[in-house]
């Protein structure tokens, strides 16, 4: 498999497990110095959001992509997703129109180590 498919796969495994409140599957997929900006503009570390999953206070009912681009220099590959997010976060019902730019790097494989997310 390329790269490129590589990429895709990772980022879909990603959606996946944030779908299915998959905290196992989520884990290898974040790089330990992720940096991540929420739609709040918090800044977020891989546990912080692994600990939303487990507590609950994130959940993703619904993950619709609509778009999905990426590009890759050498062994860092960028992912622009845009799509409808429905969901619990915070305790607070919530159904956004999102994009997701994440920044992944490629060593033994592809993990996510910096996130931004806002409104689209």
């Amino acid at each position: 498999m390329s790269l490129d498919e590589e990429l895709l796969v990772a980022e879909r495994a990603l959606q996946d497990a944030q779908r299915n409140n998959d905290v196992v599957a989520l884990a290898p997929l974040l790089d330990d110095r992720l940096i991540a900006v929420g739609p709040d503009g918090g800044r977020y570390s891989k546990e912080d959001d692994l600990a939303a999953y487990r507590s609950r206070s994130s959940i993703i009912d619904d993950l619709v992509e609509e778009h999905l681009e990426h590009l890759i220099v050498d062994r860092t590959g960028v992912t622009f997703f845009t799509g409808t997010v429905s969901g619990t976060f915070g305790g607070e019902p919530v159904t956004a129109r999102m994009r997701y730019t994440r920044t992944w790097v490629h060593d033994g494989g592809w993990r996510v180590v910096a996130a931004h997310i806002a409104p689209a």
